[in-house]
């Protein structure tokens, strides 16, 4: 199956080094100048992952971000030139997957792009629910429901319940979650999954006590009535 590319950048030289290197990975690519054109491009053709600059003409990367997560849970890769713990932090709460610091490495972009969509490739393919105190994973959809309503996740928020639930019972420390979810090479720490965390507690309402948090350790979870 033919994945496609969405690559917002404002910078004509740095999206068409992108764009080559996608290509020649037989991935088809969708290209975007500033965040109008972005939404626009999202909104008429099916994107499987979006590369997205923060430092954007007529609408910033955030804003972006934000607007699409209203409706879709397609995996985000931001791009950005600060290196601020907070700005990244912000990223995340806004629903971004993954960030990638300017300068960066195509072959490093392009290797967090395929373990994305590989992770999403396994859980469709896996074909069948996973079920507990109210909260049901569909993975072919990749969709969440709490007690019969959609629950709305980003990718890594679904990747993280998933793998919680998973491993019911069994503490997974912030290092775990790490590797497990971004790999070995991200350059994170745990406010990261704090922050992660947090969004997914709050999507998940009254079942947010599920997600139990073991001082000096990490997260497990746990049926709740």
């Amino acid at each position: 199956m033919h994945r496609t590319i969405l690559i917002v950048e404002d910078e004509p030289i740095l999206r068409e080094i992108m764009k080559d290197y996608f290509i020649n990975e037989g991935y088809d690519v969708l290209e975007a100048g500033d965040g109008k054109e972005a939404l626009s491009l999202f909104q008429e053709r099916e994107v499987h992952l979006i590369i997205l600059d923060i430092m954007l003409p007529e609408l910033d990367g955030w804003s972006v971000c934000q607007r699409i997560r209203k409706s879709s849970n397609v995996p985000i890769i931001m791009l950005t030139a600060r290196v601020d713990e907070d700005d990244t932090l912000l990223g995340f709460e806004l629903g971004a997957d993954d960030y990638v610091t300017k300068p960066y490495s195509p072959p490093i972009l392009l290797a967090r792009a395929k373990r994305l969509l590989e992770s999403r490739a396994v859980q469709e393919s896996a074909g069948d629910t996973l079920v507990s105190s109210g909260i049901a994973v569909h993975f072919p959809s990749r969709t969440v429901t709490v007690d019969g309503v959609n629950g709305n996740l980003t990718h890594t928020e679904f990747e993280i319940l998933t793998y919680l639930m998973k491993n019911k019972g069994i503490v997974i420390t912030r290092e775990q979650l790490i590797t497990k979810i971004w790999g070995y090479d991200f350059a994170g720490d745990d406010r990261t999954v704090n922050s992660h965390i947090r969004n997914l507690r709050h999507k998940l309402g009254d079942k947010s006590k599920c997600i139990m948090t073991v001082v000096r350790s990490g997260y497990k979870f746990e049926d709740h009535a």
